[in-house]
């Protein structure tokens, strides 16, 4: 399990990199890996606490980051826009 969670973030770093590079999201490389990274934990948290899961370690990790790294620009554009 020590070894599915640190392959994990290294999955989500990568997903956030090739976001980045790919202009899927504007936030910067080291803001899109944090918020990738903490998809990740709350996902492989999840699975172990309730063992919720789409598959492999590596399946949940790709799903992790890119929720997060979808759904925290949105909600900080929904939150401009009701300003």
């Amino acid at each position: 399990m020590f070894i599915s969670f640190w392959g994990s973030l290294i999955i989500g770093g990568i997903v956030a990199y090739l976001s980045e590079k790919w202009d899927m999201t504007h936030h910067g490389i080291l803001q899109a890996i944090i918020i990738a990274i903490g998809g990740v934990v709350l996902l492989f948290m999840v699975r172990v606490m309730f063992g919720l899961s789409f598959g492999s370690p590596g399946i949940n990790a790709i799903i992790g980051a890119a929720g997060a790294l979808i759904l925290i620009p949105s909600e900080a554009i929904a939150r401009k826009r009701r300003k």
